[in-house]
């Protein structure tokens, strides 16, 4: 049987080992103090250089991309304005090039006498249908592969059925068609001067499907825009080489505005309904474009023009090249949309655009001889200057909220 030490033999043994245990629970103290310390500086770290290191997933599946670099290769101020003014550059010159050669082609189809053929003796494209079916085979490939490597997957992630999109998608087609159709009866520069006018459906509509109200300024402007797409419009119906512009033109023109409005409002009430976070731009883009499609594609059918239009190619076969030309053009525009609205937000966006139809206007008057007479040139500066003034009015408006109101990205070029 084992003998228990006595208690005095016990605090011999505590004294003599006291210092030594002392020092190594100072030492273990310390370390977990250390220890402890380290984790606490780390915690404090870990938050900041994280953002930095790694791609962050937000809750609607947008990737943020790091604005962390290694040391020595941050940028400084100066290098970051350039950086961003060499992406305006590439925004102005994609949607400049992409749109200016869009209308130019648009134009030279829908206005060039061609080769006859017996079913279209008069030498002119017979099928305006047609050109909006190209632009949207293309669209819809171009928007398939957009989905497909944001998403991961073609239809899977998309909330709204595509019957959703149908009534957008009709009214777009109805759009597109009015407005080639419309160059057989007015120019280019009317038409293009015309459009400027679609803010008064667009609030018609808005106010019809949403009940939205709009500022009494709002109405101003229209009422002048209007006054100097009128000016524009008669003033242009002088001159030898001029097209007239008669009341079919007319109805054409106001039935673009009034689809191409009703295709607008449409879209919004589809994002609002669905929810943004569940429906893209590239998705709706899918949507809208694959019932253009079917739409189209049964007009083309239904009316007898596909094998009008096949004789026209097979003698034209120029002609096919440019409808590929404008529909690559047409796509190419809408990514440039997409971005520059992501970039630098809907007012520069806006800005842009204005400056190509006055631009267009130019290019049209000169590659195709229409002459555009000191008046028409009064009623386009009244246009042109209301537009600017509306873009000033939206700029000053947004600059104190200090950050950009999300807009829903137009799926569809303007006058597409």
């Amino acid at each position: 049987m084992q003998k228990r030490p006595d208690s005095s033999t016990a605090r011999r043994r505590t004294a003599v080992d006291s210092p030594q245990k002392i020092s190594a629970a100072r030492s273990y103290s310390n370390g977990r103090k250390m220890t402890n310390a380290t984790k606490e500086n780390d915690a404090e770290v870990v938050p900041l250089v994280k953002p930095l290191m790694v791609e962050q997933s937000l809750a609607n599946n947008e990737r943020v991309v790091p604005l962390g670099s290694p040391p020595g290769e941050r940028k400084g101020v100066g290098d970051e304005f350039i950086f961003q003014a060499m992406k305006f550059f590439g925004c102005f010159i994609g949607l400049q090039a992409s749109y200016l050669t869009w209308g130019y082609m648009q134009e030279l189809i829908m206005t060039t006498k061609f080769e006859p053929t017996p079913n279209v003796p008069s030498g002119l494209f017979p099928s305006a249908a047609f050109c909006v079916f190209s632009n949207r085979f293309l669209a819809v490939i171009v928007a398939l592969i957009s989905v497909r490597l944001r998403h991961g997957a073609f239809f899977a992630n998309n909330k709204a059925p595509l019957l959703a999109f149908t009534p957008c998608a009709i009214s777009n087609t109805m759009s597109s068609w009015s407005q080639y159709k419309a160059l057989r009866y007015v120019s280019f520069p009317v038409q293009t001067v015309f459009k400027s006018s679609k803010v008064i459906p667009v609030m018609l509509m808005g106010k019809l499907l949403k009940g939205t109200k709009y500022p009494y300024v709002q109405y101003i402007e229209a009422t002048f825009i209007t006054i100097g797409v009128a000016i524009f419009s008669l003033a242009s119906k002088s001159g030898d080489n001029e097209k007239k512009t008669d009341i079919v033109g007319l109805v054409l023109l106001i039935t673009y505005i009034t689809f191409d409005s009703f295709t607008s409002q449409w879209q919004d009430k589809v994002y609002v309904k669905y929810g943004r976070p569940n429906v893209d731009p590239y998705q709706m883009m899918l949507g809208v474009n694959i019932s253009a499609i079917c739409i189209t594609l049964s007009g083309l059918i239904v009316s007898g023009e596909l094998p009008i239009v096949y004789e026209f190619l097979s003698a034209n076969p120029e002609v096919f090249q440019y409808n590929v030309i404008t529909a690559i053009t047409s796509a190419s525009g809408q990514l440039c949309i997409f971005y520059t609205i992501k970039e630098f937000g809907p007012v520069v966006f806006t800005l842009i655009m204005t400056t190509r139809q006055m631009i267009s206007i130019c290019v049209s008057a000169i590659m195709f001889g229409h002459s555009i007479s000191f008046v028409a040139i009064i009623g386009a500066f009244i246009v042109f200057s209301v537009l600017f003034y509306q873009i000033r009015r939206k700029y000053l408006a947004r600059k104190p909220l200090g950050s950009q109101v999300k807009n829903p990205l137009p799926t569809s070029a303007p006058g597409n």
